[in-house]
């Protein structure tokens, strides 16, 4: 795993992790370049399934394992643990 492209929230919740197979991180995708014909292939074999045509950010649902094979790809900027936002209050 190439912990240089990893966020920190993202380290600490895969440290938490005791099983590789845990269920799925979303995750921010940060590519240096829309991802090409190869690039998607291999998004898919790790459980991506959305459309990415021509973007060089999108979001994943990934499991630790996918996290670690996709952080070791040189097409891969950063990934960033993604946070479920949570209203604010009226007061």
């Amino acid at each position: 795993m190439d912990y240089n492209k990893l966020d920190a929230d993202l380290i600490a919740k895969l440290d938490e992790a005791p099983d590789a197979d845990e269920k799925p991180l979303s995750v921010f995708i940060h590519t240096t370049k829309p991802p090409g014909p190869e690039e998607e292939s291999f998004l898919r074999d790790i459980g991506h399934n959305g459309n990415i045509a021509g973007r060089e950010l999108f979001t994943a649902s990934l499991s630790p394992v996918a996290i670690d094979k996709l952080s070791s790809q040189p097409w891969v900027r950063y990934l960033k643990l993604s946070r479920q936002l949570r209203p604010l209050d009226n007061k």
